[in-house]
């Protein structure tokens, strides 16, 4: 069990602000951390590794790693981050970014094995692809069988079959090794995929908090589908007007009404929803 209850001000993006948090996440658990940029989801992530100052008390497994007369270094936290970046050793390979961190070759292997990167073990860095390299970091960050996994969007940078590739390889570790995970996140999808809770903060605070169904499903009523995009452009057609909004990879073309147009303004986030008609799955 991992208790946390943390305060530290922030200046985020609208001015300053209180990153007040309070949660209790179980053993095994894999929470994501959603919400806008500079809601203070990476903070949290910094501060529970140890790597940026606050005040209150974080609890691992009755262990304290900070409270108002301590504060565990990072090296002692038994954490894996995962970063955006990768942050590899360039002049070392696969196998030994891997045993820098625990001289445990079994485990090296098996790490490698699930994540398909056995042939490239002997691969230096800057020859691999950026989806081998977030493995090989993927790989690091569990070496030391840590007891808090923490990810910072670690598929961001990457396409959208490779990230899928390696959220079902991140879901393989998580139930093999049964690590308690916290990972922050944008896409609704690798969300639903891969955690078990989500926690949505706003400017600093926990604004709901529940299984990813209860937090992402935006429909309401008798609505169907509901989804946010942005408004690109209105045009009108003959004595029509339609909204092009972008939703996800795509753009969409909806039909508004004369009023409608003249209350619309280009660049807004604008939310589309359908109530009656039955959708097609083609594959």
């Amino acid at each position: 069990m991992i208790k946390i209850d943390i305060n530290k001000k922030l200046h985020g993006a609208s001015g300053d602000m209180n990153l007040s948090v309070s949660l209790s996440v179980k053993d095994n658990e894999f929470v994501a951390l959603s919400g806008k940029s500079g809601s203070g989801k990476t903070t949290l992530l910094r501060i529970l590794a140890g790597l940026e100052e606050s005040d209150g008390v974080i609890e691992v497994d009755g262990e304290v790693w900070q409270n108002s007369k301590r504060s565990l270094s990072p090296q002692k936290r038994r954490i894996g981050f995962v970063f955006q970046d990768y942050a590899l050793f360039p002049n070392m390979s696969v196998l030994e970014n891997l045993l820098y961190v625990v001289k445990d070759r079994n485990l090296a292997e098996r790490l490698l094995e699930i994540t398909e990167l056995r042939e490239l073990r002997n691969r230096l860095p800057n020859t691999l692809s950026g989806g081998q390299k977030q493995r090989v970091s993927l790989c690091r960050a569990m070496m030391n069988r840590p007891k808090l996994l923490l990810m910072d969007e670690p598929l961001s940078a990457l396409d959208s079959e490779m990230r899928m590739k390696l959220q079902r390889e991140i879901k393989v570790l998580h139930e093999e090794f049964g690590t308690t995970t916290i990972m922050v996140s944008h896409d609704a999808s690798e969300i639903y995929r891969l955690a078990s809770r989500v926690v949505v903060l706003d400017v600093g605070k926990v604004i709901n908090d529940g299984t990813p169904k209860d937090v992402l499903l935006k429909t309401s009523g008798s609505q169907k589908f509901s989804f946010e995009g942005e408004l690109l452009d209105i045009v009108k057609v003959d004595v029509i007007y339609i909204a092009i909004i972008s939703i996800a990879q795509q753009l969409v073309e909806v039909v508004v009404s004369s009023e409608e147009s003249k209350q619309l303004i280009i660049g807004q986030k604008v939310s589309v929803s359908t109530k009656a008609f039955t959708p097609i799955i083609n594959q």
